[in-house]
């Protein structure tokens, strides 16, 4: 999906990547070059983005439901995913605006297949039974080895006094398997994911990324032709 949608329906953009790549800072420079161009804009995150969503991200962040194993874990963030397509991100789309996500299924499939559990067909169906048509038009892969991913990411947590959450204490080796599963990701749906570079200055990173926004779903809608009778799309 690369910007020729049912009319009048939004665009769905999704950040992804490991620890500390960047996601939170250019998903709000991402949205606010899409604001200048008169595109409302929604952003969100995953685990998470709706109060019940919340409450399980919580939960499992902390660490508190380890315990209960990697299916139960897997159910909860398609139980978070479920009341956070049904209350934010299908209506939104469904008015016309475009919808941020940091991250999205692509995470649930790489950092529970780096634990090795569930298998991956299972993770794919839970996917594909929670979303249904409701996939990312475009997926931006923010890559960056993972030991200056994790100090970003300490250097952070140090700044605000949180302490590590659940996936951040993992070993490295986790942290190392779980690139090479986004890579496989992005390798394997070349139509809809993008791999950015993000071992970058903010800025360069934000360039290369409005780079794929542009050429993936604007410039493919500035192409697009319409009877001379039909109105443009708004989606001021």
């Amino acid at each position: 999906m690369n910007g020729r949608l049912k009319p009048g329906r939004g665009r769905f953009i999704t950040l992804e990547g490991g620890e500390g790549v960047g996601k939170s800072t250019q998903m709000r420079l991402l949205a606010a070059r899409l604001a200048a161009q008169a595109i409302r804009v929604v952003t969100t995150r995953e685990p998470g983005g709706s109060p019940k969503a919340e409450i399980i991200r919580e939960a499992i962040l902390s660490g508190r439901t380890k315990f209960l194993g990697p299916m139960a874990e897997a159910l909860l963030f398609s139980a978070a995913r479920i009341d956070h397509l049904d209350t934010l991100i299908r209506p939104a789309l469904a008015r016309g605006a475009w919808v941020i996500c940091d991250r999205f299924i692509d995470s649930m499939i790489a950092y529970q297949g780096a634990t090795g559990e569930p298998e991956p067909a299972v993770l794919r169906a839970l996917a594909r039974i929670v979303a249904g048509d409701d996939h990312p038009d475009l997926t931006l892969i923010l890559d960056l080895p993972p030991e200056i991913g994790l100090a970003r990411a300490d250097a952070r947590r140090r700044q605000r006094g949180e302490p590590t959450d659940r996936f951040e204490g993992e070993a490295p080796a986790f942290h190392r398997d779980l690139r090479e599963r986004f890579l496989t990701i992005a390798a394997a749906e070349p139509a809809r994911c993008v791999v950015i570079d993000a071992d970058a200055p903010v800025e360069t990173v934000g360039e290369r990324i409005w780079q794929a926004v542009d050429e993936r779903l604007l410039s493919p809608e500035k192409d697009d032709t319409q009877p001379e009778d039909a109105p443009a799309e708004d989606i001021s």
